[in-house]
């Protein structure tokens, strides 16, 4: 059950960072301003985030094999069209498509845990299949840029579109079947329980918190960190590759280390100290420090992670029934934000002059200023949160 979903998120991961390497190509050959690229890759956020309620439901009705496989073959389909794509609407319809196709890469896989775990061992499942998915992210940098020298982007666009149909075979065939809690609901019932959801006040201290800080991570990460290795910390090509890789590598192994620290102590402590040392971390970036930049985003990427812990903190709070419904609620929250968050670094940097095919570094600081606030906002609304249960 474990790998198939595996490969599925393997994808996820991949499809949402790899922009960051292909960008200077994609903006050379479309011609596209920093407003467009941001909103180009952000198309596969705002796909992702508007059928997060749909699925959740489907995954309560339906069960994870069936959902998600079917997700799978959107992707594909995605994958081809972005990589055979002419102009900048055939992109914006890939790259939408292909968020959709991947938006249960998780969330199916946290609704199969439910059904077959107890609750307490959700952290350390959920840091685990976090770390197994971030190898796709790892994939998405220097082995990305190795394969694209020899054969292009939109090969490799046509390779993801072959390997999505068949992490979505593995899942259909390999993946079992189990009675799903809360059976025979009607979709009036089903639905009616996001007001319960959203009326929570503990899911939204969980939920912000999580959500900001970590799709600030996604926004860097999926596109912006990549140009900000360039145009400010000045490094060549091959370089800001090897940064993202190196970023990608603490990312897999906080995500382990965040689901064993879960298991064994308070959930609810690890997660803030973690998004504190992140925040802390993030603006040493914002402030301009290069000096051991390798070893600032190594634990900034680390302890982003601990926002995974989100997920089983807010299931505890509802029925098993509703695990669906409660992670896509959350996770709508978290792609919405990362749209705003990519589109809205782009347009910053508009605002601000460009010089030899740069972005001036006066508008990454205001860019990343504002988020340093927003991130620091929600965490101080966190503090009086309690573990549970």
């Amino acid at each position: 059950m474990f790998c198939p979903f595996a490969a599925g998120y393997f994808l996820s991961f991949f499809f949402r960072n790899v922009n960051a390497v292909i960008a200077r190509d994609l903006s050379a050959e479309f011609s596209l301003a920093a407003a467009d690229l941001g909103f180009l890759t952000a198309m596969y956020m705002l796909a992702f985030a508007a059928f997060q309620l749909p699925l959740g439901v489907l995954l309560d009705r339906y069960g994870p094999r069936r959902v998600v496989a079917t997700l799978l073959c959107i992707a594909a389909a995605g994958a081809l069209v972005f990589g055979l794509a002419r102009d900048f609407t055939m992109l914006s319809i890939g790259r939408a498509l292909i968020g959709l196709g991947v938006s249960a890469g998780l969330m199916g896989a946290l609704k199969a845990f439910t059904l077959w775990f107890p609750l307490s061992r959700l952290a350390l499942l959920n840091g685990l299949y976090l770390a197994a998915g971030g190898i796709g992210s790892l994939s998405a940098t220097a082995p990305a840029e190795a394969f694209i020298g020899p054969f292009g982007w939109r090969a490799l666009f046509c390779v993801m579109a072959a390997a999505s149909v068949v992490a979505a075979s593995l899942v259909f065939f390999l993946v079992p079947e189990k009675p799903l809690p809360g059976e025979g609901q009607t979709l009036r019932t089903q639905i009616a329980a996001f007001r319960r959801i959203f009326a929570s006040r503990d899911f939204w201290r969980i939920a912000l918190a999580m959500v900001v800080c970590h799709a600030v991570y996604l926004a860097l990460s999926g596109l912006w960190l990549a140009p900000w290795l360039a145009d400010v910390a000045g490094l060549d090509r091959a370089s800001a590759a090897n940064h993202l890789f190196l970023l990608v590598l603490a990312y897999i192994a906080g995500s382990a280390a965040f689901g064993v620290l879960g298991e064994r102590l308070p959930t609810v402590t690890v997660f803030k100290l973690g998004l504190l040392v992140s925040v802390v971390t993030f603006g040493l970036m914002a402030a301009g420090i290069h000096a051991a930049l390798g070893a600032i985003l190594a634990v900034y990427a680390f302890c982003n992670i601990s926002a995974s812990l989100g997920y089983p903190l807010m299931t505890r709070l509802f029925p098993p029934e509703m695990t669906g419904r409660v992670n896509t609620a959350s996770n709508l929250l978290m792609f919405a934000f990362a749209f705003c968050f990519q589109w809205g670094i782009g347009a910053v940097l508009g605002f601000f002059a460009l010089g030899d095919g740069r972005y001036a570094p006066q508008g990454y600081g205001v860019a990343f200023g504002i988020l340093i606030v927003l991130q620091l906002a929600t965490l101080a609304w966190l503090a009086p949160l309690r573990q549970s249960r």
